[in-house]
């Protein structure tokens, strides 16, 4: 799923981004609102990794998500 899909979809999707990273509070997913560099930065900020770990994470996720 791309980007521009996600970000139409992040209402549907919240339960998913709860699932994966648990440390993730409705407050954050809020802030986020489907921006993928909001999510970058909460996850680096919640679970205190790199950007670049953050990233891979995030591009995992997205693979696996659903078409």
């Amino acid at each position: 799923m791309n980007w521009d899909r996600i970000e139409g979809n992040w209402k549907q999707l919240k339960g998913s981004v709860r699932e994966r990273w648990g440390k993730i509070t409705d407050d954050d997913l809020d802030v986020i609102n489907g921006r993928r560099e909001q999510l970058t930065g909460r996850l680096q900020e919640q679970y205190g990794i790199t950007k670049d770990e953050a990233e891979k994470q995030i591009a995992d996720w997205q693979r696996n998500l659903k078409q």
